[in-house]
């Protein structure tokens, strides 16, 4: 039987600490897993890898990262974990709720460290922050729970009592999520809020489309990593469209997007192959507490603002982290 197929055929949890260690005098294998697409990872796997490097595994060296992406079809997520495992995979990072509730079930044996939006505990994925138990951990990125921040931003350039317009994800794992939070905030007159839902590339066009039949004060756009993965598509769309539109991370506006709230995810996929090398040296997940994003910022685009003929108020300009010119 050759290594890699002992290695897929081993059962619980347990095994898995020997199996790190034994491969820490070979070529160890991390697997990578995302719902989205690869060339919107591209730039993120450099902090991921300086966060591997930090516990001494270098690609090329003694380390293999395997990824998948699933490019937006959640049916996919399970078997791509199978296929990790049979790789040789000893932990599987994990990008999205979708994405790790699918690694769970293709691959329920296997350390996972995620990156996910939705309460860890609430979404099943742990038992707890400081004591995950199970064989998950990671890091949990706050940003459905901003989105009354990103409304309060969005009414700011975009005063007056037209509706905001949030587009979400119906078969992303954090849409429950937002949604609960946009209808609590609805009984406040200027957050007024119409839903458009997408959850393909061509939904998308089909959202953007249906604006050109309403009005709309401003643009939301959900937190989702399907969203995230199309962040240039989505973008043309908005500058298209003509309206001001807030995201939640800073890399929808180096693309070109107006501004951006939410944490810094460079800083958390240093947190995420951190995570993976300790598991890799023969921790084990339910030892490590899932690390809440703690740096948050705001990030804006002059140059986007002049193009939709914007003044943006002056306190905004002095709340922004990073201004794009």
């Amino acid at each position: 039987m050759r290594r890699r197929e002992f290695i897929a055929g081993l059962g619980g949890a347990a095994a898995w600490p020997m199996v790190a260690r034994a491969q820490q005098s070979q070529v160890a294998v991390v697997g990578f897993l995302s719902a989205g697409a690869r060339e919107a990872y591209s730039e993120l796997m450099h902090p991921f890898h300086r966060g591997l490097q930090e516990v001494g595994y270098i690609e090329g060296q003694n380390l293999t990262v395997e990824a998948r992406y699933a490019e937006g079809d959640f049916s996919l997520i399970p078997q791509l974990a199978t296929d990790l495992i049979r790789r040789g995979a000893a932990v599987i990072v994990t990008t999205g709720t979708a994405s790790t509730l699918g690694a769970k079930k293709g691959a329920p044996n296997a350390p996972l460290v995620f990156l996910t939006q939705v309460d860890p505990v609430n979404g099943g994925l742990v038992a707890s922050l400081p004591r995950p138990g199970g064989n998950a951990t990671g890091i949990y990125l706050v940003t459905a729970d901003l989105l009354a921040k990103r409304m309060e931003f969005a009414r700011q350039v975009a005063p007056g009592t037209s509706p905001i317009t949030l587009i979400v994800n119906p078969k992303g794992g954090e849409n429950d999520v937002q949604l609960e939070e946009a209808k609590g905030l609805s009984s406040d007159t200027r957050f007024q809020t119409r839903i458009l839902n997408a959850s393909t590339p061509a939904e998308i066009d089909t959202a953007f489309a249906a604006l050109v039949h309403t009005k709309t004060a401003a643009l939301v756009i959900g937190s989702d990593p399907l969203f995230f993965s199309r962040r240039d598509q989505i973008v043309a769309l908005v500058r298209r469209a003509g309206v001001p539109a807030v995201y939640d991370r800073r890399e929808y506006v180096t693309a070109g997007g107006l501004m951006s709230y939410g944490p810094n995810l460079a800083d958390a996929f240093v947190r995420l192959g951190l995570y993976a090398g300790k598991i890799l040296k023969g921790a084990r997940p339910a030892d490590l507490p899932v690390e809440q994003a703690a740096r948050f910022e705001f990030v804006l685009n002059l140059k986007t603002a002049k193009s939709l003929r914007l003044t943006l108020p002056p306190s905004l300009l002095a709340l922004a982290d990073e201004v794009i010119e």
